[in-house]
């Protein structure tokens, strides 16, 4: 393993904090979510953090709106402003293949890689939900493999618009061309799900093209990632299965023709920071007790496929069926029966914990406990880096960043300074050639 490496590190942003019961708390920024100001000093604090890039995740419709913020501003429109707030750090956002046009994604994305000076990135998703289908004209969502095709249609063809200009296009002779007309070409692209003719009308990027990210899950969601992801956000509750996904999709890329070291894998990772490994689970257990339980008990059962309201909260979860038995979705399932396994917890510490980033990495304790567990995914084949869920924010994001990354610079694991100006040198990409395969 190269000694060189180091942690590449992401900050998720969500409303009030990824924890369910957030907003509830008192002091939380509920006031503050529809307020761009609010964002901008998220992302000022994890830049000065040093990480590689803020995230924002996006979904199509409005979900429940009684259970809680999720979706306030449209997340492209808040990095415009972030991108002025801010200097170094990346500038991350989801992309639905399902519901933009690629011409619309590209351009859109290429002007934020202009106003941010190459500090963008695109987590290309191909959404899962009916009530996002029926915002876009749509009764349902359609099939697995038509979107997973639609998907890798997208991207070939945002690929294609951001190198249909050349670096050197753009002429600025006054007493001639603006741009020289055959170094902008036409894409003259019909395929099953677009047709596009092109060029772009944004001239290339700071970046040659902005940074690709992607969640691949499923097998085709795997195969996608490995096709054309730049870096991959996993869901790992442990490092076994964080091993056993970081070593599938390496070998995914490199089957694919491309360089597994090229390409950072980071699950996520929900983080309660203390003093003390017992403050740490006094702050956990506070925001735990924050959640109405009724409906997190009706929700557990919707996950297990029983009715969970008479369950006692401070007891023992009751025995489940093997993984095997069960009949639902296993993913979730299958987590839930790593949680009680691994941790033995009550049914309220349960709640919490799915509350809390679900099926993701949660990590309890001090800072040099968190840097202890962070330092062994990332040698031990699990992680080239993580993107940190904050539970609270901006409390949990803050603490990460004045208690536990000192500690990792300490032990040479993360930078001390940026030493690039751009979202893909942060990431130790190379600026891609017009036309160069992904």
């Amino acid at each position: 393993m190269n000694g060189n490496r180091q942690l590449h590190l992401n900050a998720f942003l969500l409303g009030a904090g990824h924890h369910g019961a957030a907003w509830r708390r008192r002091g939380s920024p509920l006031e503050q979510l529809g307020e761009i100001g609010y964002y901008e000093r998220l992302a000022q604090s994890a830049e000065r953090g040093l990480f590689d890039a803020v995230f924002f995740a996006d979904g199509q419709s409005a979900g429940d709106v009684g259970a809680g913020p999720r979706w306030f501003l449209e997340p492209l429109t808040a990095l415009a402003a972030m991108a002025r707030a801010t200097e170094n750090i990346g500038l991350i956002s989801t992309v639905s293949a399902t519901f933009y046009s690629p011409f619309h994604a590209a351009r859109m994305l290429a002007s934020l890689d202009h106003i941010s000076a190459g500090r963008i990135g695109a987590n290309v998703v191909t959404s899962m939900f009916d009530a996002e289908a029926r915002n876009h004209g749509l009764e349902a969502m359609p099939g697995h493999a038509q979107r997973y095709g639609r998907a890798a249609e997208f991207i070939e063809v945002a690929l294609g618009l951001w190198d249909s200009w050349a670096d050197d296009a753009l002429v600025r002779d006054r007493a001639g061309f603006y741009a020289d007309p055959a170094l902008v070409r036409p894409l003259h692209h019909e395929g099953d799900h677009f047709r596009v003719e092109g060029p772009l009308n944004v001239p290339r990027g700071p970046q040659g093209r902005p940074v690709l990210f992607q969640a691949g899950a499923s097998g085709a969601g795997r195969d996608l990632a490995a096709r054309y992801a730049e870096g991959i956000y996993a869901v790992a509750y442990d490092l076994p299965s964080a091993q056993a996904y970081y070593a599938d999709m390496k070998q995914r890329i490199a089957a694919a023709g491309r360089n597994p070291q090229k390409v950072a894998i980071m699950p996520g990772l929900v983080t309660y920071v203390g003093s003390t490994a017992a403050e740490a689970r006094a702050k956990q257990d506070r925001t735990d007790a924050l959640l109405p339980t009724g409906e997190s008990l009706t929700q557990l059962g919707t996950f297990v496929q029983q009715d969970c309201t008479g369950w006692e909260l401070d007891a023992p979860v009751p025995s489940l069926p093997p993984a095997a038995e069960f009949t639902g979705p296993q993913g979730r399932y299958a987590t839930i029966l790593r949680i009680i396994e691994t941790e033995r917890p009550t049914v309220r510490q349960l709640l919490g914990r799915l509350a809390a980033g679900g099926g993701h990495c949660t990590m309890v304790g001090t800072p040099e406990q968190i840097a202890d567990q962070m330092e062994l995914w990332f040698r031990s084949g699990g992680a080239d880096g993580f993107n940190l869920m904050p539970p609270l924010l901006p409390d949990s994001l803050d603490e990460f960043v004045d208690d536990v990354i000192p500690v990792l610079q300490r032990r040479g694991l993360f930078r001390t300074r940026y030493t690039a100006s751009t979202l893909r040198g942060h990431l130790g990409l190379d600026r891609p050639a017009a036309g160069a395969p992904p």
